[in-house]
């Protein structure tokens, strides 16, 4: 075959955040080290990444869980990913997201994007009162319902305040809203779900103790909240929005999530395959030039992803639309702060029933010969290009069979 012919899919290794080094030049871009355990041993692996979806918080004031450098490292190295390492290295900072939401409640209007009001403190001292109680008190940059506190009172508030000097990082605060159920309504490329979440243990936070977990159609009004806050820090390919229905009847929205959101319900398998299809045309489009999954000849490297801290870990992917209809209900399912709603990398499923981790180590090591018969005999740009992507596929689809 000729030169232009030859296509090369080595394996898709994935990792936590701890588990890689990295060093990135002008030049040469990033190359990555990554931590291999085989059989009880540590082993290093080097390989240079030509994409990276990135499924893990990049930033949590947890001791030993900053790694913004190595965000920075791989956007130094121009490594192309799923969210933008731009849009990932600005989720870093909850207020900073929640400044991006303001900008669209003042151009959209308290009745098409109702975002519940929120106070930022830079550091405890200037937090003196507040105009109403009770509140919810957010302190520094926290997931999974960690690091908020409902204060009935001044004389709480002024305690809160010592707690927030100890921990020496901002704070937020926001009227509590007293919720009827949670609305989560998601995005991933052009597919939209949404969800109903109704606490049945009572606890004020729904994502503490047990819930009810129900899909909703998605209304025109979830569509645009969603499809406003993609458009943040130059696009979100996959996102979410939170919100509370209260019961005063209204709505408010509290947060947005990047690629690091947990997937939810009883279409996790979907939500994984929709996620793969996302991930091969983002490749196609930067590695092979072309807009749509039309397969083009390119040497192809080595795809790294980034999954969850911890052992609750959530999935991605499958490209068949689900029915907007009627809700669906979902299992209940009983759950603490730090397990509700985490987010993980894509082969392990999410949610209450999260099942085994598959060994994709393992599995990848054999995709590095997926391409073997396309380089024997004279084959043409068109049938190299179009192996690409199947050859693609069928590596994530190996990954995600577990």
């Amino acid at each position: 075959p000729t030169a232009s012919n030859v296509v090369f899919i080595p394996c898709v290794p994935q990792a936590e955040f701890s588990e890689i080094n990295l060093a990135s030049y002008v030049n040469s871009g990033c190359m990555v080290d990554m931590q291999v355990n085989k059989g009880g041993t540590k082993v290093v692996r080097s390989f240079k990444p030509d994409f990276v979806l990135i499924r893990q918080h990049a930033y949590s004031m947890v001791p030993g869980e900053d790694f913004r450098n190595l965000v920075i490292g791989l956007h130094f190295g121009d490594v192309p990913s799923i969210n933008s390492l731009f849009s990932i290295y600005n989720f870093c900072s909850k207020p900073w997201v929640f400044s991006q939401m303001i900008k669209l409640y003042h151009s959209l209007g308290p009745e098409k994007f109702p975002l519940n009001e929120q106070t930022f403190y830079p550091n405890h001292t200037q937090m003196v009162t507040t105009p109403t109680y009770p509140v919810v008190v957010k302190m520094g940059h926290a997931h999974a319902g960690m690091g908020k506190i409902k204060v009935e009172n001044q004389q709480d508030f002024q305690d809160i305040t010592s707690v927030v000097a100890l921990a020496g990082t901002y704070a937020t605060t926001e009227p509590y809203v007293q919720s009827k159920y949670d609305i989560r309504i998601q995005k991933i490329g052009n597919n939209y779900k949404a969800y109903m979440r109704t606490s049945i243990s009572g606890n004020w936070k729904a994502n503490t103790g047990s819930a009810m977990l129900e899909q909703i159609a998605m209304t025109d009004r979830y569509r645009l909240w969603v499809d406003s806050c993609a458009e943040m820090f130059g696009g979100l390919d996959i996102c979410a929005v939170k919100a509370v229905h209260g019961k005063d009847g209204n709505d408010y929205i509290i947060e947005v999530m990047d690629s690091s959101m947990p997937l939810i319900g009883e279409h996790v398998e979907e939500d994984r395959q929709l996620i793969t299809e996302l991930i091969i045309n983002k490749m196609a489009q930067v590695l092979l030039g072309v807009s749509t999954p039309q397969p083009s000849s390119v040497k192809v490297r080595q795809c790294l992803r980034i999954p969850i801290t911890g052992g609750h870990r959530s999935a991605s992917a499958s490209p068949s639309q689900s029915a907007q209809g009627s809700p669906q209900r979902a299992r209940s399912a009983t759950t603490s702060p730090s397990q509700a709603f985490q987010p993980g990398p894509i082969p392990a499923s999410s949610g209450p029933g999260a099942q085994k981790q598959s060994p994709q180590l393992n599995k990848s090591q054999s995709l590095t010969n997926t391409f073997t018969e396309t380089l024997r005999g004279t084959v043409t740009d068109d049938e190299a290009k179009a192996e690409t992507i199947r050859s693609l596929r069928q590596s994530f689809a190996s990954l995600f069979s577990d």
